[in-house]
Parts: structure tokens; C-alpha cells; sequence
């Protein structure tokens, strides 16, 4: 990869395979994401999309391929740069005496050594990640408590709070209602802009992110299609990744039925 490429692009994957046991469960992967860019990785279940962001974080290795983050060999001892993940929602126990705080500071807690103490720093680390999503009147509420949208936000605190330069997202909206939706993807939006994030995320669901992220990336198995959600995703490349008889349609805020029915 050339040096001007190199200088805007976030994540650069060049024929990468990844397998479970003597099962190849991802095969000659080319993904390219630019810097300040969100990108989701759409397909069905079991196409390989959670095994991809595992990939990426360093929690499985490829048998073959190049994976380059902002230039840094993924796979190398030296690797440095800081990455946040949002893991699909579990079936956490929503009644064991946590606090928004303390949850957020979990992210911190797994990076010293017994006994744990936060700094003053790294307190109002914290602090900050929850005023960023606007969940600072919380801070000591039961995190069991809360909706499911403020659970989210919570969650995206505990990821910057590491002060991440790439967030990684498993179908984060899994759960939420279309409301919570609508305000989740306008919160990443807001912290691609101000805080010069990339930003990489799961979902099953293509008509979901269409209005929300840069570009597309159609995965089972290979990545059959990247683009724009406004580009014409060849019905070839639909049917490979979601199976026969698929339509996706993509709704713009510009065209002249929104504008009729403000839709």
C-alpha cells in the first residue's frame, strides 16, 4: 500500500482467511475503510461478521493475509493503536448492584493491577466519555435500571473511555426500538465528527444502516459487494450474501416522496 493511501485509510485487509478448527469460516477478504468513515458489515447469521471484528481486535489470528491498522501490522508484538468494542448485548444479570460509573469504569479496572484504584485522571476520564453521550446525570443510577437505548450509551462511554482511535460495534442496535435506533446512529455520527473516529459495525439488517453509514460491506463467507448504500448493489452479489429473492431499497431524504410526505 502506497503512502498516500496509507495516510487515509483506517483499516486495510488484503486477502485475509480465518478458520475454527479445519473450518474456513472466512475466505480472501479485501476490505479497505478510510479514516472518519462508519462502515457496516452486513450479512446473515453465521456469514462471519463477528468472527471478522474478532479478527480485527486480535482475538483470532488469519492463516494468511495482511491486516495493516493506520499502517500497524495487526499481527505484530508492537501493535499500539487503541480500539474500543461494543460486543452484542448479553443476558447480563440487570440486578446486580452496579453503577453507570462503575461499568464505565470497568473498561479502565481490566488495564491495572490489584488492587484496583482509579486516578483522579482517569476518573474524570470517565466523567467525560459519559457527558460525551450524554448520560452524566446517571453516572450513579443502577445501570439495571435503564432503557435499553441508555444502555447502549452507556456501553459506548465504557469503549471511549480507552480513548479509542477506532470503535467497533456487534449489532449494536440489536434490541432497540426504531426511536433508540434513530438517536444511537445519530450519536456515532456525532462522535465520527468530533472525535475524529472510524467507526465499524455490525448488523444483519442492511435497510437499517443504509441511511446511517458511509458505505456497505455485503459479507458471507467473502465480501461480495462494498460501497455506498446509494450505489446499485448488483442483485448477484444480494443473492450470494442473503440468498434468492431479496430486494433492498434504499429510501433518501432528498427524494420527492420524502419531501411530500416527510416521511
Amino acid at each position: 500500500m502506497n503512502r498516500e493511501r496509507e495516510q487515509r485509510t483506517a483499516i486495510h485487509l488484503e486477502d485475509v482467511w480465518v478458520r475454527y478448527e479445519q473450518r474456513v469460516v472466512l475466505e480472501a477478504i479485501h476490505l479497505d475503510v478510510a479514516r472518519k468513515e462508519i462502515v457496516s458489515i452486513v450479512g446473515p447469521n453465521g456469514s462471519g461478521k463477528t468472527t471478522l471484528l474478532h479478527t480485527l481486535l486480535g482475538l483470532k489470528s488469519p492463516f494468511r493475509g495482511t491486516i495493516q491498522i493506520f499502517g500497524q501490522n495487526r499481527l505484530s508484538r508492537s501493535f499500539s493503536v487503541s480500539m474500543g468494542f461494543l460486543p452484542q448485548q448479553n443476558a447480563a444479570n440487570n440486578h446486580f448492584p452496579v453503577s453507570v460509573f462503575d461499568v464505565v469504569a470497568f473498561s479502565i479496572y481490566g488495564r491495572k493491577n490489584l488492587p484496583v484504584r482509579l486516578t483522579a485522571e482517569e476518573r474524570q476520564r470517565i466523567e467525560r466519555a459519559l457527558l460525551r453521550v450524554e448520560m452524566q446525570d446517571w453516572m450513579h443510577a443502577h445501570y439495571g435500571s435503564l432503557s435499553g437505548g441508555q444502555k447502549q450509551r452507556v456501553l459506548i462511554a465504557r469503549a471511549m473511555a480507552l480513548q479509542p482511535e477506532i470503535l467497533i460495534l456487534d449489532e449494536p442496535a440489536t434490541g432497540l426500538d426504531t426511536v433508540s435506533q434513530d438517536r444511537f446512529y445519530a450519536l456515532l455520527r456525532q462522535l465520527r465528527d468530533d472525535d475524529d473516529l472510524t467507526i465499524l459495525l455490525v448488523s444483519h439488517d442492511i435497510g437499517a444502516v443504509s441511511g446511517v453509514v458511509d458505505r456497505i460491506a455485503c459479507l458471507n463467507r467473502r465480501i461480495h459487494f462494498h460501497g455506498k448504500p446509494t450505489d446499485c448493489i448488483p442483485s448477484e452479489a444480494l443473492q450470494k450474501v442473503f440468498g434468492e429473492n431479496v430486494q433492498f431499497v434504499y429510501h433518501s431524504h432528498h427524494c420527492q416522496t420524502c419531501e411530500k410526505t416527510k416521511c
